[in-house]
């Protein structure tokens, strides 16, 4: 029985996969580790035990991983991008400072670590029509830039010390449990938001912006899919492309539309984060992950919306 522990387990992606994990291989096996002031509520709290896990501290990382016996790392600690770009220094402290604290807490320890790269880390120079797996990555975002030097990081300690090193390079990830928290992608978040509140929408980035983009629950399989993936047949260990979906704000706010006739949408482009968004990938070439690992989506955008209004609306509901 694998023992895991997920650093950030109470940010956007964290907090799902955190309980995603624990529904696989039990609640006693899967520690939630947070930093302080960040503690877990509810039922990430009660369903399991947590612990302060804070990238910047290498030995308290430490102390968990042999407290709990831990084997596995999903490590998760990051800035979004748009958040990033106005605190560059942190965004490398927790991102590559912070990974290479985890990574040596892999190495001492034998563990397998996950740590997500992103769309981001391609740039402007990068083929935007399927995207190969293998190419050209020059971003000039400190996010972008600090997720070309996670994989290679990650490589590096795959290579030199034959740590387990597993990643993907998650599009925008679009979810009705955890709110937006400054990403480019967020406005694929947001828009369902105001769409199940009966409110316009005004939409931050430009008509005709295509970007890859991925429903959660394909995003935590992915995750924990590739952790599972027989080492034998993985060719590339970090930074595999996976896809769902690419659209535009125009497609979205359609497939919405079609489920609710009354809502609207209107532009005022935000030049950061339109800034940002141009220099990703329209659309992903994921046929290494799919050859690799078996990889799957289930969701399309249509599957995605149907399923978004109807969940955030019984959760908005609640409040």
């Amino acid at each position: 029985m694998k023992n895991i522990l997920v650093i950030g387990s109470t940010g956007q992606i964290g907090s799902e996969l955190t309980m995603e994990l624990r529904k696989r291989y039990g609640n006693d096996h899967v520690v939630a580790g947070h930093i302080v002031g960040q503690e877990p509520k509810g039922t990430l709290a009660e369903s399991g035990p947590s612990a302060i896990a804070d990238v910047t501290d290498g030995e308290a990382i430490a102390e968990v991983v042999r407290k709990y016996h831990v084997d596995t790392i999903y490590n998760l600690a990051a800035l979004l991008s748009v958040v990033a770009e106005s605190k560059p220094r942190l965004a490398w402290k927790v991102g590559i400072d912070g990974l290479w604290n985890v990574l040596e807490v892999a190495r001492e320890n034998h563990c397998a670590v996950f740590t997500p790269s992103s769309i981001g880390s391609f740039g402007l120079e990068t083929p935007h029509e399927m995207t190969p797996q293998d190419t050209i990555q020059r971003p000039r975002t400190i996010y972008g830039v600090s997720k070309v030097t996670t994989e290679l990081l990650s490589d590096w300690y795959h290579h030199k010390y034959g740590v387990d090193t597993r990643s993907v390079r998650f599009p925008g990830i679009i979810s009705y449990v955890t709110p937006p928290g400054g990403g480019t992608t967020d406005y694929a978040v947001d828009i369902y938001y105001y769409a199940v509140r009966g409110e316009k929408f005004t939409c931050p980035i430009k008509a005709g912006t295509r970007m890859d983009m991925m429903y959660m629950p394909d995003a935590l399989r992915a995750a924990i899919e590739l952790m599972e993936a027989n080492p034998d047949r993985l060719i590339h260990h970090n930074g595999f492309n996976v896809a769902a979906m690419s659209f535009d704000p125009d497609m979205i706010y359609h497939a919405i539309k079609k489920l609710r006739p009354a809502f609207e949408m209107e532009y005022d482009v935000d030049p950061l984060k339109q800034s940002i968004a141009e220099s990703w990938p329209d659309m992903m070439d994921d046929s290494c992950a799919r050859r690799e690992w078996d990889w799957q989506h289930e969701y399309g955008l249509n599957e995605m919306t149907r399923d978004m209004l109807e969940k955030l609306s019984e959760r908005l509901l609640k409040q």
